[in-house]
C-alpha cells in the first residue's frame, strides 16, 4: 500500500478496503465525531480509460459506478473527502470522516487503529491471491536431447 502519512496514500487505503472491513475496524475509534456535510453522498458513474501496454493511445474502458461526499468536521477546519467504488454511503462517509481525522491532532490513533490494519489486511489478501495464482503456474522448459 501507499504510505499512510501523506494523504494520497491513505486515500487511496480508504477506497481499496472492504466496506465489512472498515466498518469493524471503525469501531475501535470509539463515538463517531460530529460533521457537517459540504456534500452529501451521491452516486454516479464515472468513465474509465485504459492504455495498450501502458503506453498507446488511451481508450474508453467503460463506466464505473462512484460515490463521493465531503464533510468539516464539527468545530474546526478539517474536511474530508471520499470517492468509492460502488453504491455504500456509509463506506463513503466513513472513508470521508477518516481523511478529515487524519487532518487532526487524532491522526496518530486513526493510523494505528484503522489504517495500519486496513493495510495489512489488504496485503494478506494479495499475498493469498499471488500464492493461488503461483499455483497453477507452469514452467515451459527445452530439454537438450544430445544430438550434436
Amino acid at each position: 500500500m501507499g504510505d499512510l502519512n501523506n494523504r494520497p496514500g491513505w486515500m487511496g487505503l480508504l477506497a481499496k478496503a472492504p466496506a465489512e472491513t472498515l466498518g469493524e475496524l471503525w469501531k475501535s475509534l470509539g463515538p463517531e465525531p460530529g460533521f457537517v456535510w459540504l456534500r452529501p453522498p451521491e452516486t454516479g458513474g464515472v468513465m474509465v480509460r485504459g492504455r495498450m501496454g501502458g503506453t498507446g493511445a488511451p481508450f474508453n474502458l467503460g463506466e464505473m459506478t462512484v460515490t463521493r461526499c465531503a464533510l468539516r468536521l464539527e468545530g474546526g477546519e478539517a474536511v474530508g473527502h471520499a470517492y468509492v467504488q460502488g453504491r455504500d454511503k456509509d463506506k463513503a462517509r466513513r472513508a470521508a470522516l477518516a481523511d478529515a481525522l487524519m487532518q487532526t491532532d487524532r491522526a496518530d490513533d486513526v493510523r494505528t487503529r484503522l489504517l495500519e490494519p486496513l493495510a495489512a489486511g489488504l496485503a494478506e489478501a494479495r499475498r493469498a491471491r499471488a500464492g493461488r495464482a503461483a499455483a497453477t503456474k507452469v514452467e515451459f522448459f527445452t530439454m537438450l536431447r544430445g544430438e550434436d
